[in-house]
């Protein structure tokens, strides 16, 4: 699930992420979908990553923090995920079960932050606070390239100290016995919340397409680490952590 107010790019991320063209011209982005309450748009995916074929659902908020008054803007979205759980849960009680059960319960919710160098803001707290218990919760710093390093750096302590005095839960990282996996964890761990840029315009160098945002002073690289954790945060949603948010 991606949750976040209109406007910090969620949709071209998902192009990005998934290196697909989810929202386009046939499927606009929540930008050009905005509604005055809430709604829920969910779409699915196949992705093949080392000969596996994996199936994403893909829900989108669009709505989301929009309205003059926010008040219980979450509760749509909590109602969304305590169903699918439902529905889960009353699939697997059947006497007579059906021996491939189609899982759609929402796994892992990356929460998109505005990059105001600041704090988080109270409609974000309020939200996180709501749905820590149901789902896990990977905070995304979006349009991180609008800050300086610095800025970042010190955006990403500020963050972390609110989730900490607010006493927020996230996505707990497994401890593993593998001291290689221990050394990728931490590397994740450290860079919580991701920040991250995304781009649906390709630049192609010889063989290469990469996905980058232009400027006049040049470009910006999405899969460069010095930019962005994109590549960290893909890395650790579709390959190495998968299984254990789907746990």
């Amino acid at each position: 699930m991606f949750l976040g107010q209109s406007g910090l790019g969620k949709s071209t991320f998902i192009n990005t992420l998934f290196q697909t063209e989810l929202y386009g011209q046939d499927f606009p982005s929540t930008v050009h979908r905005k509604k005055k309450t809430v709604s829920i748009d969910s779409s699915s995916i196949i992705l093949k990553e080392k000969g596996v074929q994996l199936r994403l659902t893909i829900v989108d908020t669009p709505g989301f923090g929009d309205a003059v008054d926010n008040s219980n803007c979450w509760q749509p979205i909590i109602d969304y995920i305590d169903s699918k759980y439902e529905e889960y849960l009353n699939a697997e009680s059947r006497v007579i079960r059906k021996p491939h059960i189609t899982d759609n319960r929402v796994h892992c919710c990356l929460y998109f932050i505005t990059p105001t160098g600041h704090s988080l803001q109270a409609l974000d707290i309020e939200f996180m606070k709501r749905l820590h218990d149901r789902v896990n919760i990977i905070p995304v710093i979006a349009k991180a390239d609008t800050l300086t390093s610095e800025e970042l750096r010190l955006f990403k302590k500020s963050l972390m100290q609110d989730i900490t005095n607010e006493k927020m839960k996230l996505y707990e990282f497994p401890e593993c016995d593998d001291d290689d996996e221990n050394k990728l964890t931490k590397i994740y761990k450290d860079k919580v919340p991701f920040a991250v840029v995304g781009s649906n315009f390709i630049l192609e160098k010889g063989n290469k397409r990469t996905r980058v945002r232009q400027y006049a002073w040049g470009i910006v690289d999405v899969e460069d680490e010095v930019h962005s954790d994109f590549i960290a945060l893909r890395s650790m949603l579709i390959r190495t952590n998968l299984n254990d948010l789907r746990d």
